[in-house]
């Protein structure tokens, strides 16, 4: 166990990206040229994670690699100063990997392998020690048998519980999961397409009425909703430079909420600072590509807290 104590423990995939272009998509049985090709650390585990760790909290990354799992990018969390004794290499299953396919109009497909993380309930290791040591556990993307497992042990603890399925809210989280994730949560983060999924699928009129101490729903270009408490709250999506892609900007967000809380500033302002991360990120491709310093952050923020 690491001598350090996190103010965060991060669970989700541990991903690597290929993005490739292509003039336009194969038909069966026909092959194309790729004309440009880029890979890299991905998920939204290592998002989240890295994040949060180059804006200063205390983070351990939670999860598992295969074998095949490049060391330049171990390197890289370890340089971020993330807390990795909970990241753990199996024989059982490859590295989890994203295949982005986007041809010459921009248009996209994507093929996606689970990896470890997917199937983590097999592999029979729990991993908790950093989580039990934690202000806050955030649980996004995985095998969500395995998350249940720990969220249960979790509860009732000093350790805050944070449920975020993100994009597998879809394809791996049925009323009869929720029904059991959704009792054992402090906070839950959604977008607004998944909270629809929510909603459907537990009968509610708004995930907003969920009787936690916190929800999130975040909104693209609108900016996200809160409700704090008894209190909803609207936060300001903050403005930057130029949108480029919005990639990982879900991810960058719940970083800075986490920065926001472990500096001392309230859950309100927490989330403004959030929207002021998730800002940087937009201007350049990549999820990480373009993190910016606290200072940065704050000065940006200013004009919206009060």
């Amino acid at each position: 166990m690491s001598e350090q104590k996190p103010f965060l423990s991060v669970y989700g995939h541990i991903t690597v990206d290929q993005i490739v272009s292509i003039l336009k998509f194969p038909d069966l049985n026909e092959t194309v040229d790729i004309m440009d090709k880029k890979t890299s650390l991905g998920g939204t585990g290592s998002n989240i994670a890295i994040a949060a760790a180059k804006l200063g909290v205390p983070t351990a990354l939670c999860g598992f690699v295969g074998t095949d799992f490049p060391g330049k990018y171990y390197q890289d969390m370890k340089d971020a100063g993330l807390i990795l004794d909970e990241l753990v290499t199996v024989d059982e299953y490859e590295t989890s990997q994203c295949t982005i396919m986007n041809d010459k109009d921009l248009r996209q497909k994507v093929i996606f392998y689970q990896g470890p993380q997917g199937y983590a309930s097999k592999i029979g290791k729990e991993l908790i020690s950093n989580a039990s040591r934690s202000a806050w556990a955030h649980f996004c993307t995985g095998d969500p048998v395995y998350y249940l497992q720990l969220m249960e042990k979790l509860k009732g603890t000093k350790t805050k519980v944070a449920f975020d399925p993100a994009q597998e809210t879809y394809r791996l989280w049925p009323a009869e999961r929720l029904a059991k994730g959704l009792p054992l949560a402090d906070s839950v983060f959604c977008n607004d397409f998944e909270a629809k999924v929510i909603q459907e699928r537990t009968g509610m009129k708004s995930v907003l009425d969920l009787d936690k101490e916190l929800v999130v729903r975040t909104e693209g270009a609108e900016g996200s909703v809160a409700r704090i408490g008894d209190e909803t709250v609207r936060i300001p999506c903050i403005k930057g430079g130029k949108p480029v892609d919005a990639t990982g900007c879900g991810d960058t967000y719940r970083a800075g909420f986490y920065a926001g809380l472990y500096r001392g500033y309230s859950v309100k302002d927490s989330l403004i600072l959030a929207s002021a991360v998730a800002s940087f990120t937009i201007e350049k491709v990549g999820a990480l590509t373009n993190l910016p310093t606290w200072d940065m952050v704050e000065e940006r923020a200013a004009p919206y807290l009060k």
